[in-house]
């Protein structure tokens, strides 16, 4: 099959195998019941100590190899889920369908869906190591946890004790040559707001909007792009007009996952008939100022709009306005910078969703820092901009953030075998986005822990890519960590 045949010449061939394996397991976050069997047999069969617990996370254990059964133990971590994402045009079914890849140059790229890379790469390379019989190594537990994209929900629920091992090595990192240390806590907030419909009035025309063709990304590491939120364009346009003409808002379905970067939002509206010609004329004026505001990435911004049947009803016509200013004025995008590390996103939100269900609009946003004050503060001003506009809002308990180990016995390993593999210094660094270290570092504060791994972009969207040839340094850099693994 194509999945299989365009992964078979790439190196390290037992990791890409693994992860042609993968790809046919599907996995979609909280459906990993496949995937968790899928593991679990997978160390059986290979005679192997395997655990699964409550949560549904797996553990493998393999011992030391000859020589290196006194050097202390470590976790090589992983998530089994992902994001589940694909274009509009696309038929596909993630709960039952296999990933189709194609190689594109230096790319590993999937056919108009997310391709799994984040984590199947990382499970992949925790596989490979699993079976192989010629790499030396200490004792190692691969650890793979549950429904790390929507509530880290594996980590959440692991028990202390189920991982017994002195360092964890996250392969859940996107940037080769970067080792991570230190990672944003988070929180979902989500309001609703509760509308009344009205009749539409005579002499209205009704239109399907769509802006659509963004970049999209990750909310969280993609945030600092510069890159535009379909959901609030959309909004923007819509309260635009609604000061230039009678517009009714019929229904609104924008956005998607909390965090993930909108690439495409959709709304039901209605103008008077008279104005539809100003109408049209009026939105490719708006793609066109905009497109210019995000020149260098979002060259392939457009709105359309199409005739449909005249909505019987649209939502009263000052609730409307009210829910727009709100949304309006919710914060997205970058609040503060690191003042303590250049360069790094201190605290952001994100305007995921925005969806109507009956006589309610739900809009959900995610709020990131590494700053727990300016995190909670954050929140706080964007329940504000909700509430003002009416709304119920809700602000869950989130998830920590990871602090920096400035006496780390890992990271120096890490950096030390860099530099000697490669002959140039990695970039130690901190992350904007939530990594499950956080969780670890509470549960087992004993834990010295570092994260990387292979460079992939696009990710949480259908462009989602892998570059290949960090596969094989990433591969390289992990074993020859294991092989200097200091003793107990």
């Amino acid at each position: 099959m194509l999945f299989r045949s365009a992964m078979a010449q790439l190196k390290p061939q037992s990791v890409f195998d693994c992860f042609a394996q993968i790809n046919q397991v599907p996995r979609p976050s909280k459906r990993e019941e496949k995937i968790t069997a899928f593991l679990r047999k997978f160390g059986e069969d290979l005679g192997l100590e395997t655990l699964v617990d409550e949560a549904g996370n797996v553990l493998i254990r393999k011992p030391g190899t000859p020589g290196f059964e006194n050097r202390k133990t470590v976790i090589l971590q992983s998530h089994q889920d992902m994001v589940c994402e694909k274009n509009k045009d696309v038929e596909f079914d993630f709960d039952n369908d296999a990933i189709q890849t194609y190689v594109d140059g230096d790319w590993l790229k999937a056919k108009g869906t997310t391709l799994g890379a984040d984590d199947g790469i990382g499970i992949a390379m925790e596989m490979a190591l699993l079976k192989a019989n010629d790499i030396e190594h200490g004792p190692i537990e691969c650890v793979f946890t549950r429904d790390e994209e929507t509530g880290l929900t594996g980590a959440f629920e692991m028990k202390p004790g189920f991982m017994t091992g002195d360092y964890l090595i996250n392969l859940d990192s996107e940037d080769e040559g970067q080792l991570f240390v230190s990672c944003a806590g988070g929180v979902r907030t989500e309001a609703t707001y509760t509308v009344d419909e009205e009749k539409l009035p005579e002499g209205f025309s009704t239109f399907n909007l769509v802006v659509k063709g963004l970049t999209g990304g990750h909310s969280g590491d993609d945030i600092n792009k510069k890159r535009a939120n379909a959901n609030k364009l959309l909004v923007r346009f819509l309260l635009e007009q609604s000061e230039k003409t009678d517009l009714r808002l019929c229904d609104i379905q924008a956005g998607g996952l909390h965090n993930a970067i909108p690439r495409e939002a959709h709304a039901t509206v209605a103008v008077p008939t008279a104005y539809v010609a100003t109408f049209g004329e009026e939105l490719q004026a708006f793609v066109e100022k905009v497109r210019d505001e995000f020149s260098a990435t979002e060259p392939e911004l457009t709105a359309v709009i199409e005739p449909v049947a005249a909505a019987p009803t649209c939502i009263c016509k000052e609730q409307a306005e009210r829910l727009l200013k709100s949304l309006s004025v919710v914060h997205n995008g970058i609040f503060a910078m690191s003042q303590d590390l250049e360069g790094l996103v201190e605290t952001s939100s994100n305007l995921a969703s925005v969806r109507k269900h009956g006589n309610q609009i739900v809009a959900t946003t995610s709020q990131r820092s590494s700053v727990a004050s300016n995190l909670e503060y954050m929140a706080s001003v964007v329940r504000s901009a909700f509430e003002l506009g009416g709304a119920k809002c809700v602000t869950n308990e989130g998830y920590p953030g990871w602090k920096m180990n400035p006496k780390s016995e890992i990271l120096k390993v890490c950096v030390d075998s860099y530099k000697r593999l490669f002959g140039k210094d990695p970039l130690v660094r901190a992350i904007h986005a939530g990594l499950e270290c956080g969780l670890f570092s509470e549960k087992y504060p004993h834990l010295d822990m570092v994260s990387f791994g292979p460079t992939l972009r696009g990710v949480h969207s259908p462009d989602e890519r892998l570059l290949i040839p960090t596969v094989q340094m990433v591969w390289d850099h992990l074993l020859d960590v294991l092989k200097n693994v200091p003793e107990k």
